[in-house]
């Protein structure tokens, strides 16, 4: 395995998908490309979104309108952070916008990914007892193999 795609949303459980996958392609000696999607703009003006991994970046954006292009830099911020948390200037990273499922296939397949990273929430209580939904779909679409991180903590 040369080419680890590690996928990160906006949850705070983010630090923990980019740790664990991170240390996947190390042990590999992988590289690593470090990716965001935003699919909804609109979900970082609600009172849902938190900070990822400590980062606050977000708030420099117009909350009643935040422009994609704000969106994404804030993003590529965010992976430069996280990049930095991880100790290692030679990871990728990307932005894109769209579908996260389809987005997290399609850019796998664009870098030729041998192992797609990420984590799995689990909101949806008897549908997505085992697996989130997001990762569902990806696992139901890929034939590249899937690392999932289960990140909510059961009571």
């Amino acid at each position: 395995m040369k080419k680890v795609l590690i996928a990160l949303d906006y949850d705070p459980t983010a630090q923990k998908v980019a740790e664990q996958g991170y240390s996947l392609a190390n042990s590999m000696k992988a590289e690593v490309t470090l990716l965001h999607i935003i699919n909804d703009p609109a979900y970082y003006t609600t009172t849902d979104f938190s900070p990822i991994m400590g980062y606050g970046g977000y708030m420099n954006i117009d909350k009643f309108q935040p422009s994609l292009e704000a969106l994404k830099a804030a993003s590529h911020h965010f992976l430069e952070k996280a990049k930095h948390h991880l100790k290692d200037e030679t990871i990728l990273t990307a932005v894109k916008d769209g579908d996260t499922a389809d987005t997290i296939l399609k850019t796998a397949k664009e870098i030729h990914a041998d192992v797609i990273v990420m984590g799995s929430h689990s909101r949806k209580w008897l549908e997505n007892i085992v697996i989130g939904s997001v990762a569902k779909d990806v696992l139901n679409q890929t034939k590249i193999p899937l690392y999932i991180i289960p990140t909510k903590k059961l009571s």
